[in-house]
């Protein structure tokens, strides 16, 4: 029998609460009614079909604080067919990845009627967040008790009471026993050892276990560039026509590991259901707005925007804008040369031990500057993308990293760029990189995981305190958790740690003929930035919502970019070597040549190994294209079941069964 969701109920009075809703202290009452009724309310009547109650009951509310904090759940049912909608991938009995439907439940592994962990506590929250980020506007005009907050068609429920600060918060609760034995295994015994990134996945979802299994294969790529920039650091300083075969295996080895990722990643996210996860007509995402309309591909309703104005947003507002900050970053760049001259002078006048120290000064200052722009840069960029009402989140984030990483690249390299190249310093390079290197990977280490965790520690003492002196009959247990939770900072997602790897990636391998040693500091940093985000991740933040990926997304490009800049950078730095320039005292014009030629032939091997090395292994592109296969004999069947034999489409059909046939084969 097919079960649908008018059949369930949605009024079950005790549940397992997955999701805390946090609304304002003086919220009307008509708002929690309406809220509620849209939760609570059937699918086709426009709700989300959910279990909703409040934290606290009206005696608990009388004597505590926090009143305005609310349980989110659903049937086990529910979140079932819940897993269908949002297409989630299981491992079948016959060990195929195939995406979930409740009619065949049977068929996939771990499935038991009697069994409620088939899915994690993680895919329940997803699912959650999926369908309240979905509760839409219809015929309200305005949000019951707040006239001033406008409802039109199609406009995001959820969205429109966080921007109103009706809603102060959502987020998913911590499974506190689940927890435990993942820091056991994960960060608290400080042992080399690879991260459990399976249990990273089942706990916080594909795209937290992504970046971590990310972040442990490119410490570990990095071991081979320290080894070797170790000697050369050590014994040829001097000698730059040495680094030419140092240079050259790093460029290789920046191509290499780039590939091998791919590989590796395809392996865990197929492992993982993600990688055969049907994607291709994304929901709109939270934030997008407009005129309720149909959709012309899906023939759903969702809101419809001009394309049009989102282009004149870009290019008469958001470009202009980076431009302007871009120039102010140049702008700050200038005042740090000159602080470097004066710094200069300074000690070439008096040449005391002190005036040699200050020469670092202006460096330090210049990174931890360059450290406070990144971040004001980075609000304004997510304004700016968010203001350009982008309908899938997959644009928005593709504009948003655009944005923040020209304004990066500049702000970090250029001053790099400015020595080499025009004032040919190698020894203000060398110190140069250095310290923005060090001092960039000592300030995010304090601001972005011990700053916080001591905070966090603080907060965590007096929650206790003021849950042990409670006299209410409550669930003391719950009631702590939620309070102490709520109070934690938000984890705004993978952004800042890929960008953090990626400027790291750009100091290891653009002047790596300069700096052998970058390589070194980066490993040491990477072995500590692995527990430290662990921490934050477990202790720190809130749990953030499980989020499905089938790879790293636009980073993976942002990094082959930088690994194709490094070539040319590498590559001028050793022409420009007096030991070089020593070979060709009479015509400048064939050492260019010879450089270009170098250049454009490390380039070519480059994307020979590229295309040498599969994005995916074997036998993943042959689990795949089985899959492919089997979901075109399924379609031909219906297609012979509305008689339409012979026709040009199943003729069409029969051409593309042979050939996925072959590539079986």
């Amino acid at each position: 029998m097919k079960v649908t969701l008018s059949a369930l109920d949605t009024f079950e009075s005790s549940f397992t609460p997955l999701v805390v809703i946090e609304l304002v202290q003086d919220v009307k009452e008509e708002t929690k009614e309406w809220l509620k009724n849209r939760i609570i309310a059937k699918k086709k009547d426009g709700g989300a079909q959910l279990l909703f109650r409040p934290l606290l009951n009206k005696y608990e509310k009388e004597t505590l604080e926090n009143q305005n904090l609310y349980l989110v759940g659903a049937s086990r049912l529910r979140l079932l067919l819940g897993a269908e909608a949002v297409g989630l991938v299981k491992e079948c009995n016959d060990n195929t990845m195939r995406a979930f439907t409740y009619g065949t439940r049977h068929n996939f592994k771990g499935f038991d009627d009697d069994n409620d962990d088939f899915l994690t506590m993680a895919e329940c929250q997803f699912i959650i967040k999926h369908e309240l980020e979905n509760l839409r506007a219809r015929d309200e005009k305005m949000i019951p008790g707040y006239p001033q907050a406008k409802l039109y068609p199609g406009k995001s429920l959820l969205r429109r009471l966080l921007t109103s600060g009706i809603i102060i918060q959502v987020f998913p609760l911590h499974d506190n026993e689940a927890l435990k034995k993942l820091e056991d295994s994960w960060y608290t015994r400080f042992t080399l050892k690879y991260q459990p990134v399976d249990s990273i996945r089942g706990y916080f979802g594909e795209t937290i276990a992504l970046y971590f299994g990310f972040l442990e294969y490119f410490t570990f790529a990095l071991i081979p560039m320290a080894v070797i920039g170790l000697p050369y650091y050590m014994f040829v300083w001097e000698d730059y026509d040495k680094y030419v075969i140092f240079a050259s295996f790093n460029l290789i080895w920046s191509t290499v590991i780039l590939e091998v990722w791919k590989r590796g990643c395809a392996n865990m996210t197929y492992r993982w259901g993600t990688l055969v996860m049907k994607r291709q007509f994304e929901e709109p995402r939270p934030g997008f707005h407009g005129v309720l309309g149909i959709n012309s591909v899906t023939g759903r309703e969702e809101p419809l925007y001009p394309s049009y104005k989102r282009q004149l947003r870009i290019y008469l507002v958001s470009l202009p804008f980076v431009c302007l900050c871009l120039y102010f970053s140049l702008y700050v760049m200038m005042i740090y040369f000159d602080m470097e001259a004066w710094a200069l002078e300074l000690h070439e006048d008096s040449g005391s031990e002190w005036t040699s120290v200050l020469l670092y000064v202006p460096s330090i200052i210049y990174a931890i500057v360059i450290e406070i722009m990144n971040r004001l840069y980075r609000y304004a960029a997510e304004f700016l993308t968010s203001w350009e009402n982008h309908r899938l989140e997959s644009a928005y984030q593709n504009h948003l990293v655009l944005k923040v990483l020209v304004f990066n690249f500049l702000n970090c390299f250029a001053s790099l760029f400015y020595i080499a190249f025009v004032l040919r310093d190698m020894k203000l390079l060398r110190q140069s990189l250095a310290t923005l290197l060090i001092t960039s990977q000592i300030l995010n280490q304090i601001v972005e995981s011990l700053l916080p965790y001591w905070l966090q520690r603080k907060h965590h003492v007096q929650v206790k305190r003021k849950v042990q002196a409670l006299k209410a009959d409550i669930d003391a247990t719950l009631y702590e958790q939620v309070v102490l939770e709520k109070e934690m900072g938000t984890y705004l997602g993978t952004f800042d740690d890929y960008l953090e790897l990626f400027l790291q990636f750009g100091y290891v391998s653009l002047f790596s003929c300069v700096y052998p040693l970058a390589a070194a500091f980066a490993v040491l940093n990477n072995f500590t930035e692995v527990n430290s985000d662990a921490l934050k991740m477990c202790r720190v933040f809130k749990r953030p919502f499980s989020e499905p990926s089938a790879s790293i997304g636009v980073w993976q490009l942002a990094f082959e970019t930088m690994s194709v800049i490094s070539v040319v950078t590498n590559c001028a730095l050793i022409g420009m070597s007096p030991q070089v320039n020593a070979l060709f005292p009479e015509s400048k014009v064939d050492l260019i040549l010879i450089v270009v030629a170098a250049e454009h032939a490390l380039l070519a091997l480059k994307f020979i190994l590229a295309f040498a090395i599969a994005d995916k292994p074997r036998h993943i592109q042959i689990k795949l294209a089985r899959l492919e296969f089997e979901s075109l004999e399924a379609l031909k069947q219906q297609v012979n079941r509305n008689s339409l034999e012979g026709g040009f489409f199943c003729r069409f059909l029969s051409v593309y069964f042979s050939a996925i046939k072959t590539l079986i084969k």
